[in-house]
C-alpha cells in the first residue's frame, strides 16, 4: 500500500494526460484497435513498474497457445497480479474483475481499455450473463484472466486460497485450454509494507486441454488448477532455500 501510494505521488504530473488518454481510447474502441489499446495498457504499467521499482520476470510463455482463446487462471496476491500478467504477456488479453473494485480512477480506465468484464457476486443473474458473455467471446479467440480466488489477504506472502469452483465454468462452456498461471510476490509491490525495489514473477504453467479436464466437475477443475500452480510455488520456494 506504501508503493502504491507513493507511485501515484510520482506520476502525479502526468497523470491527467494519461488518464484522459486513456478513457479516450476506452469510449471509442470503434477508433483504436484493440492492439492499440492493449499496448497503451502495457505502457502505463511500465511507467508505474519504473516509478516503483518493479521488476517482473516471466516464465513458460512458450506455454500460451498461438491461436484461439484460452483462459488464464492465476493465484491472486494483490493489486499488481493483473498489471504483471498483461505487461508479460505479449498478445491483447482481458479481465473478469469484482464489479465493486473497477471503478475507482485507472482501475476504471484499465478495465474499459481491455473490454473487461465487471462481475457482480451478489447478483446471480448479472454474473451468469458475464460468464455467457465471456464465454462467447473466448469461442471467437479472446483472452481472458480470471482469479479464482476471487480476492486476496493483505500481505499475502504466497499463500494460495481455495479456487472458486464457478469460477470454471467458462472453461467447460468454451472447451478452451486452461492456463495455470503461477503468480510470486506479486503481493509485494502494492499489497505490503514495501517500499523498495521488488521483482515478482509470473509463470505460465502447461495447459490443460479440454480433453483432460472435459469430464471433470467444476470443483475437480477447480482442485487441479490450484494443485499445479501450489507445485510451482513450492519449487520456486524450495529453489530459494535451497540456495540459502
Amino acid at each position: 500500500m506504501i508503493k502504491l501510494i507513493y507511485v501515484i505521488f510520482m506520476n502525479l504530473f502526468r497523470a491527467p494526460y494519461v488518464i484522459l488518454r486513456m478513457r479516450r481510447e476506452a469510449d471509442h474502441p470503434e477508433q483504436y484497435s484493440e492492439e492499440a489499446r492493449y499496448e497503451l495498457a502495457r505502457h502505463v504499467i511500465r511507467l508505474m513498474k519504473l516509478t516503483g521499482g518493479v521488476r517482473t520476470k516471466a516464465s513458460g510463455t512458450e506455454n500460451l497457445p498461438e491461436e484461439g482463446g484460452y483462459m488464464m487462471y492465476p493465484n491472486h496476491q494483490g493489486k499488481y497480479d493483473a498489471l504483471g500478467i498483461i505487461h508479460t504477456h505479449r498478445k491483447p488479453c482481458s479481465l473478469v474483475m469484482d464489479k465493486a473494485k473497477s471503478n475507482t480512477i485507472l482501475v476504471r480506465e484499465f478495465v474499459d481499455l481491455l473490454q473487461g468484464k465487471r462481475l457482480d457476486k451478489k447478483d446471480v443473474r448479472q454474473a451468469l450473463t458475464i460468464i455467457n458473455e465471456v464465454s462467447e467471446e473466448v469461442k471467437k479467440g479472446k483472452r481472458y484472466i480470471l482469479f479464482p480466488e476471487g480476492g486476496y489477504e493483505f500481505n499475502n506472502r504466497n499463500h494460495v486460497c481455495d479456487f472458486k469452483a464457478g469460477s470454471f465454468k467458462i472453461a467447460l462452456k468454451t472447451h478452451a485450454p486452461i492456463i495455470p498461471v503461477a503468480l510470486y510476490d506479486s503481493y509485494r509491490v502494492f499489497n505490503s509494507f514495501s517500499l523498495g525495489p521488488v521483482t515478482t514473477q509470473v509463470h505460465y504453467l502447461k495447459p490443460i486441454l479440454f480433453e483432460e479436464y472435459g469430464k471433470m466437475r467444476t470443483q475437480e477443475i477447480a482442485a487441479l488448477v490450484k494443485k499445479r500452480i501450489q507445485e510451482k510455488i513450492n519449487e520456486i520456494i524450495g529453489a530459494e532455500n535451497s540456495g540459502n
